[in-house]
C-alpha cells in the first residue's frame, strides 16, 4: 500500500510538472537546459587570449633586468628567451612573435644585426631597442628587415605599446626620430600615392610624419582617440606602407612638411 501511495503521489507530481511547463495553448515551454545560457543567468568564459611571446638580444645585464621586470608586468606579453650576444641569438630554438634587439653588440653591429635575426626568425616582427637615434641608422635598419625602432631612454610604457603595435602588424618608429627623419628623406622621383588623400588625412600625415602619437594628433584636431586611429589605418592602406619612415617619406612626396605645409 505504501508503495501504491508513493507511486500516486510521484505520479501527481509528474503531472503538475508537466502543466506547469506548458504555455497558455498547451506548447511545452522549454526546460532550463534549453533555454539560452543568457537567460539561465550565466555565460561561459571567453577563452583566454595567446600571450605574444617575445625574445630579447640585449648585452647589458642590468637593462635586460629591466626589461625581463617589465614584460612581466604585462598579462599579454611574455618573454621566452633572452641572449646577450647574436651568436646566442640565432641559436635560440622558440619562435617568438617579436624579437626586441639592440643593435650595438659585441660580436655585430648594426643593420648586420637586423639583417641576421631576419635570416634566423623569418615572420617575427623585430623591434631595435638603442640609444642610437641617428637617421641614418633608423633606416638602414628597417632596409635590414625592421619593423620598429625605439630608444632606450623612451617610456616603458612607449616600449610596451611598440611591442603591441608590431605585433597587431604594423611598423613602429619613436616619436621623436618623425622630424629628423623627415628632414633626411627626398622624395623618390615625385610620386604620389594613387588614391587621393582627404584633407583631414592629409593633416593627419603630416602630424604622423612630424612624430606625433595618435593621441596628441586626436588632441590637436579636436577628434577621438578612435577617429584618429581609424585616419592612420586608412592612411597606410591607402598609401602601401607599414612603417612610420614610410609615411614620412610619402608626407615630404606631398610637399606637407616643407615651409609652407
Amino acid at each position: 500500500m505504501g508503495e501504491a501511495v508513493g507511486l500516486s503521489a510521484l505520479a501527481g507530481w509528474m503531472s503538475m510538472e508537466t502543466a506547469i511547463a506548458r504555455d497558455d495553448g498547451g506548447n511545452p515551454l522549454p526546460s532550463p537546459a534549453q533555454k539560452p545560457q543568457a537567460e539561465r543567468g550565466w555565460t561561459p568564459m571567453a577563452a583566454p587570449t595567446r600571450r605574444t611571446t617575445i625574445a630579447l638580444l640585449e648585452p647589458g645585464p642590468v637593462v635586460r633586468e629591466g626589461l625581463r621586470a617589465l614584460f612581466s608586468r604585462e598579462p599579454d606579453l611574455e618573454l621566452i628567451a633572452e641572449a646577450a650576444t647574436l651568436a646566442q641569438a640565432l641559436a635560440i630554438e622558440a619562435s617568438p612573435d617579436v624579437v626586441v634587439t639592440e643593435i650595438q653588440l659585441r660580436d655585430a653591429r648594426g643593420a648586420t644585426v637586423v639583417g641576421r635575426l631576419r635570416e634566423r626568425f623569418g615572420a617575427a616582427a623585430i623591434l631595435v631597442l638603442t640609444a642610437i637615434a641617428g637617421p641614418r641608422e633608423v633606416e638602414a635598419a628597417f632596409a635590414a628587415g625592421a619593423n620598429g625602432y625605439g630608444l632606450k631612454d623612451s617610456p616603458a610604457r612607449e616600449l610596451v605599446e611598440a611591442v603591441r603595435t608590431l605585433r597587431r602588424g604594423e611598423g613602429y618608429v619613436e616619436p621623436s626620430l618623425g622630424a629628423a627623419l623627415a628632414q633626411r628623406l627626398e622624395p623618390q622621383d615625385g610620386q604620389h600615392p594613387a588614391a587621393p588623400l582627404t584633407p583631414r588625412e592629409r593633416g593627419v600625415l603630416r602630424l604622423l610624419a612630424l612624430g606625433h602619437t595618435n593621441a596628441e594628433i586626436a588632441s590637436q584636431l579636436a577628434i577621438s582617440l578612435r577617429t584618429a586611429e581609424a585616419h592612420r589605418a586608412s592612411l597606410m592602406r591607402k598609401l602601401g606602407v607599414r612603417t612610420r619612415a614610410e609615411l614620412v617619406r610619402c608626407a615630404i612626396d606631398l610637399g606637407l612638411l616643407g615651409p609652407a605645409a
